[in-house]
């Protein structure tokens, strides 16, 4: 079966089952003392969360939502292989291998995760409305810098970012975020950023670290990062192994719009899914590719304060 009609039997299956429970019946609950590696202070807000052991019975391209939204991803173009042995943190199994496949092709063959769907994924609508979210997970970057641009006929020319993980907006492309943690190109410079979006079609806002980005993420080690989006005051902050990264908005002004009366929240629409280690999860288009590992990936419908980002590193790398 296709991507495109996967996912389209994915959201008819999601709609036949809002009918039998309701239509306005949540996602199925969690059991509240899973996944174990998930520090209790965070389960309440655990959307989705992703560690690359549970593969879908039946459909092993498939990886099982261990958070509330039971929202599972595709690992686009390698397929199980993508599951790697590899420990991000002591009970880790497999993690995560994303990477460009052929720079000198203007294909679709790009190892990325991820969930797509042109009127929005139902199950992730924790993120419709909401005032705040977080991103964490593991990474290892093998990569010096941007992959080449498979887009383009110039030989030398390279993306201008190396894509980790985000949620979508409501009305994206594939590319759009309301909430992602990346490197991309900030006045010439790469940099890690969190950069956030609270109104669909509306502007977005970086929040980008100061130090150097290879010092961040130095190659070939694991590395525990989090970004953070408060959509009522419009503040941001990164996290890196359970540390505040010191850091500066790329855009001055109001991107959000969030100095008017409020509340402030993001746009009430679903999103349209998930992206890992690149854009266009229905893998219609190569952009932003990431050479590296992932593992326990997080989003949650919150803020986490900086506290609680520490917890959840320290009780992963205990």
């Amino acid at each position: 079966m296709s991507r495109a009609r996967r996912a389209a039997a994915a959201t008819a299956a999601l709609l036949v089952a809002g009918v039998v429970a309701g239509a306005g019946a949540p996602p199925a609950q969690a059991d509240p003392d899973r996944p174990r590696d998930v520090h209790p202070h965070l389960r309440s807000h655990l959307v989705a969360y992703y560690d690359f052991d549970h593969p879908v019975e039946g459909d092993v391209a498939l990886e099982r939502d261990q958070g509330r939204s039971g929202t599972e991803i595709e690992l686009v173009n390698g397929g199980a292989a993508m599951r790697v042995p590899d420990r991000a943190y002591k009970r880790s199994g497999d993690a995560l291998q994303t990477r460009q496949v052929n720079p000198a092709q203007a294909g679709n063959d790009d190892w990325k995760a991820g969930i797509f769907s042109a009127s929005g994924v139902r199950t992730l609508r924790a993120f419709s409305g909401v005032e705040g979210t977080t991103v964490m997970g593991w990474f290892k970057l093998e990569m010096d810098q941007p992959a080449l641009n498979s887009t383009t006929a110039n030989p030398t020319d390279r993306f201008n970012a190396i894509g980790l993980a985000g949620v979508l907006t409501g009305d994206s492309d594939g590319h759009g975020v309301r909430a992602l943690l990346e490197l991309i190109d900030v006045n010439g410079e790469l940099r890690l950023v969190a950069l956030g979006r609270r109104l669909d079609g509306g502007n977005s806002q970086m929040f980008a670290a100061g130090e150097d980005w290879r010092t961040l993420l130095p190659k070939g080690q694991w590395v525990h990062l989090a970004a953070t989006f408060d959509f009522t005051t419009g503040a941001m902050a990164l996290y890196r192994n359970g540390q505040p990264v010191d850091g500066f908005y790329t855009r001055t002004g109001d991107p959000w719009l969030v100095s008017g009366p409020g509340p402030h929240v993001t746009t009430a629409s679903d999103p349209r899914g998930i992206k890992i280690g690149g854009s266009f999860p229905q893998d219609t288009l190569e952009r932003n590719p990431c050479d590296c590992r992932m593992d326990g990936l997080m989003f949650l419908d919150s803020v986490v304060s900086a506290s609680d980002v520490e917890k959840q590193y320290r009780y992963m790398a205990r």
